[in-house]
């Protein structure tokens, strides 16, 4: 069929289905007299067999048009098209019968009752003709199409099945169907037949010649996900998921069949956050960003960006970073916008100079230093970034009344154990001190490991791999918390909109992953298999973190993913005079927060000092 034909055919569908409906009646009338009259036209006048079928056709016409046969948008050979004709060719074969009352018709009056259910029959066949002769010009080629295996015969695969199976342009056919439940053992769907259970994947993807498996079940939690992506991996065939906001929105596309993502091996799925519906804060105001060409940092510009601030100003150090992120958000990199500002925090009299020129209303603290190591061998520069630049911070805030400051913390200051645990336990509580001495609000929002971040765990296996490994693990059962940096900063959004001067804010992260298996699950997917080496834990370092400290209650009064901890504070002239040579701010920091914590767990009161 030419292209100019569809488009004819396309445009001008309800006369075409008018005239396969004409024809039906006119073949159904011609059929049930030559069997009513035994195979013999003597008896019938052509002029009365002529006028006979003009009424059934003008009688179709009429009722189909104003019963809304050939006025709505039905799918062609549709369920609903099938009563509407069924309905429509009932009526007009009651009328015809009524015409064959009048004596000058020379036409059994049964003809009309015999035509009707052939009509309809007539009719329903050119539709199913129609539509199998459609579905395979819109079946993807077994030729050129990759062959997939589908997990899951439920709603999920239904719908997936008919969006594969009416596109030419797909690039995979469905070839099996495998599901657990025994009471669909070779049920079809879409001619498509479930041929065994999750655990014949390898041989129903050699009996098939499939190269990609698909898990249909959008509600499918990460230990299934887990064990599907192990038995694929076994089978080499590559995995595909479904996201589970398709289980929402019910309507598949091509592009909604993506690759297990580490969120997806994780569990962590998206949580139930609605940004906008608490964004009033950052609507129309001025919002600055510390550490802005970070991981955390340049995800909180882009979605702080879409919250219509009236200026978003984005500080960082690093000049490269900047670049990173004005890329990112702009599509260019000039680095010329006034609301960039290259700045170290250490700078005390520089940070003070921003703020007084930009004047946020609300500002998000994401910068400080994080490896955990490097900090352990110079606790200075952990001080000197993580809580002198803190500090130069939140006074900053202060001096141009800040409405709302929200410090990025970690669950390394829950019970810290390490010098990067102790500075950012020391921050919570300068931050606390601050909200206490001012107007705004200031919070700490605190959450453990960022997937995919820079320096992450996940980043760092990958680059091990590319280089033929080994894959490096300290502990054989150290796990951590992670979270998708989108859901860590739509949490932090949020977080900040409901949190109290004082607090801090504990995002839920879920169970803790044993990082053993995500190497283990990483080298088996190599060939050849990459080793797993075990270095043992360097100094600072739990085996397992918490999120919240052992004196803290897990309150959430308002999300259920979020914990709110009131801190003791410490105040800044207290924080100033710790500023010892660097071999002893280790101990000062640690001898500070565990004397104080020690101290506020004493008395019902909690000390400011």
């Amino acid at each position: 069929m030419t292209k100019k034909l569809k488009f004819w055919f396309r445009r001008h569908l309800p006369v075409v289905h008018f005239a396969s409906d004409a024809a039906a009646w006119a073949v159904a009338l011609v059929v049930s007299a030559f069997l009513r009259l035994e195979f013999s036209f003597h008896h019938v006048g052509p002029r009365s067999m002529i006028i006979v079928i003009e009424v059934a056709i003008a009688a179709q016409g009429l009722i189909g048009l104003f019963g809304g046969l050939y006025r709505r948008r039905w799918r062609y050979g549709s369920f609903d098209e099938v009563l509407g004709l069924t309905a429509t060719d009932a009526v007009v074969g009651l009328l015809t019968t009524l015409v064959l009352l009048l004596p000058a018709l020379e036409v059994p009056r049964s003809v009309a009752m015999l035509a009707t259910p052939l009509a309809l029959l007539f009719g329903l066949g050119i539709r199913a003709a129609w539509r199998l002769r459609r579905a395979r010009m819109t079946r993807p080629s077994a030729s050129s199409a990759e062959a997939m295996l589908i997990l899951g015969a439920g709603d999920g695969a239904e719908q997936v099945l008919r969006m594969l199976l009416h596109s030419a342009e797909n690039p995979y056919i469905p070839v099996a169907l495998l599901d657990d439940d025994p009471n669909k053992q070779h049920l079809r769907v879409h001619g498509v037949r479930v041929v065994g259970t999750l655990a014949d994947t390898d041989a129903a993807a050699r009996r098939f010649g499939a190269t990609t498996l698909l898990l249909a079940i959008p509600t499918a939690n990460s230990d299934l996900i887990r064990r599907v992506d192990e038995i694929a991996t076994a089978a080499k065939l590559r995995l595909l998921v479904l996201p589970p906001v398709f289980g929402m929105l019910g309507t598949p596309v091509l592009d909604d069949l993506r690759p297990v993502s580490d969120a997806d091996l994780l569990g962590r799925n998206p949580s139930d956050i609605d940004t906008d519906a608490v964004a009033n804060y950052i609507n129309g105001k001025r919002v600055l960003v510390t550490g802005a060409g970070g991981s955390i940092g340049s995800e909180l510009c882009r979605q702080l960006a879409r919250l219509n601030p009236a200026k978003l100003v984005m500080l960082d150090r690093d000049e490269n970073g900047l670049h990173r992120v004005q890329l990112s958000m702009h599509g260019h990199a000039l680095l010329d916008s006034p609301d960039l500002a290259l700045a170290d925090l250490r700078d005390h009299q520089r940070i003070r100079d921003l703020f007084e020129l930009h004047r946020p209303q609300v500002v998000f603290h994401a910068a400080a230093l994080k490896h955990l190591p490097l900090l352990e061998a110079a606790p200075s520069e952990a001080w000197k970034t993580n809580v002198v630049g803190t500090h130069n911070v939140l006074e900053a805030a202060q001096a141009v009344g800040v409405e709302r400051l929200v410090n990025i913390s970690t669950d390394k200051a829950a019970d810290p154990a390490s010098v990067l645990g102790y500075a950012k336990r020391v921050t919570e509580r300068l931050t606390s001190f601050a909200g206490k001495q001012s107007d705004g609000t200031f919070v700490s929002v605190r959450f453990g490991n960022v997937l995919a971040s820079n320096g992450s765990v996940l980043t760092s296996f990958r680059s091990q791999a590319a280089a033929g490994g080994p894959l490096t693990v300290t502990h054989r059962d150290v796990t951590r918390y992670f979270m998708t940096v989108e859901e860590a900063v739509r949490l932090t959004i949020y977080a900040a909109a409901i949190g109290r001067s004082g607090e801090v804010l504990i995002l839920d992260m879920g169970s803790p992953v044993r990082i053993a298996d995500l190497a283990e699950r990483l080298a088996v997917q190599h060939n050849p298999r990459l080793e797993v080496v075990y270095t043992g834990l360097r100094p600072g370092e739990k085996l397992h973190e918490d999120l919240i400290a052992a004196n803290e209650a897990d309150n959430r009064p308002v999300h259920p993913l979020i914990t709110h901890v009131e801190v003791p504070a410490l105040s800044f002239a207290v924080a100033s005079s710790l500023a010892a040579p660097a071999d002893t701010v280790t101990a000062e920091i640690m001898r500070v927060v565990a004397a104080h914590d020690a101290s506020a767990n004493a008395t019902a009161e909690p000390s400011s000092v």
